[in-house]
């Protein structure tokens, strides 16, 4: 009997930097109430998806945004979302800017803060967290730039690795399951971590600008998309799993962000695809069977790695410069 389970992309438009997180929480509840009504028996929400993009926003004092952040999870406002969860039997991922009070690499116990996700269950209950690696961006203000990208000063790194769960999920008794949020998806060593856990699910969420802001150099603005969609679907294909790509969308605090969002499939094929900048909830059967082939075949990591060889990938940080080629002597 395959093993099925119908997902969705609860895709937001924009959420304006005056919207409180109740009308955002009253937005996803309506979606999963409409994914409910599908069939959906898991929602991908987006990175950041209770409040607007604020890293965009300059704060001399950094603490001066730590209203954009929980504290705890589910809290009073959320709760609702978790109490439509579990009226449903639908499970969801969630992206949040999170505060945790804990030790540090030090040992020091303080306010820290990072760009988090959670995949809750159709009881309400937390599966997993993961918080962002890879953060783009910079950490102090930027004269150049149109709009500001202050991840770097919001947001320490994530610390709990790339973790895969093996969880029930829908009709399914247990599926492997994980998380990248934005930046993440660009880097195919995330992708790698969760694959080696044979993930089958990866929940992703994002919000991408549609024009880069580095002004390093011309990018045009079709190949935004054009990346994003080929970062997941290299990483799909490459480590024979789905995901739920997921992002917010349209003019948010003056700012274009291009929605796009996709589920693909283990091939690399995107099979659903948003076409609106609006809240809008796109949806597919997963039929996680079509995960074999893949990987036991080309991507049969057992017979065919050679982590021997790979060992720049983790022993190095920026790029260095080849030997130089010199013709030998006497020649």
């Amino acid at each position: 009997m395959s093993r099925i389970i119908t997902v969705g992309a609860a895709q937001l438009g924009p959420i304006q930097k005056a919207e409180p997180r109740s009308s955002s929480v009253a937005r996803m509840v309506r979606l999963l109430e409409r994914a409910h009504k599908r069939g959906v028996e898991l929602v991908v929400f987006p990175e950041l998806a209770l409040t607007t993009f604020f890293p965009r926003h300059y704060h001399e004092d950094a603490a001066e945004a730590d209203s954009w952040f929980e504290t705890a999870m589910p809290s009073n406002e959320t709760a609702p979302l978790f109490d439509a969860a579990r009226r449903y039997g639908t499970g969801f991922h969630l992206g949040y800017a999170e505060i945790a009070h804990e030790a540090d690499e030090t040992g020091v116990v303080r306010p820290r803060r990072f760009n988090t996700s959670i995949l809750v269950g159709p009881e309400g209950d937390v599966l997993l967290k993961y918080r962002k690696v890879h953060l783009p961006g910079h950490a102090e203000f930027d004269p150049k730039r149109v709009v500001q990208h202050l991840e770097k000063r919001y947001f320490e790194v994530g610390n709990l690795g790339f973790p895969v769960i093996r969880a029930p999920m829908g009709g399914l008794n247990g599926i492997n399951m994980g998380m990248m949020i934005c930046n993440d998806r660009r880097w195919p060593e995330a992708w790698r971590v969760l694959g080696l856990q044979s993930v089958e699910l990866v929940a992703l969420g994002y919000n991408t600008p549609s024009l880069n802001m580095e002004a390093g150099g011309f990018e045009a603005h079709h190949l935004r998309v054009f990346h994003s969609h080929l970062s997941i679907q290299a990483g799909c294909y490459q480590n024979a799993c789905f995901a739920v790509a997921t992002a917010k969308a349209g003019i948010e605090d003056g700012a274009e962000l291009f929605g796009h969002s996709i589920i693909v499939n283990p091939q690399g094929e995107i099979v659903a695809m948003a076409s609106t900048w609006d809240d809008e909830l796109i949806t597919a059967d997963c039929d996680l069977d079509l995960c074999t082939l893949g990987r036991t075949t080309i991507f049969a990591f057992d017979k065919h790695r050679r982590p021997e060889a790979y060992g720049r990938i983790t022993e190095q940080v920026g790029a260095v410069e080849p030997v130089e080629w010199k013709k030998p002597a006497g020649r």
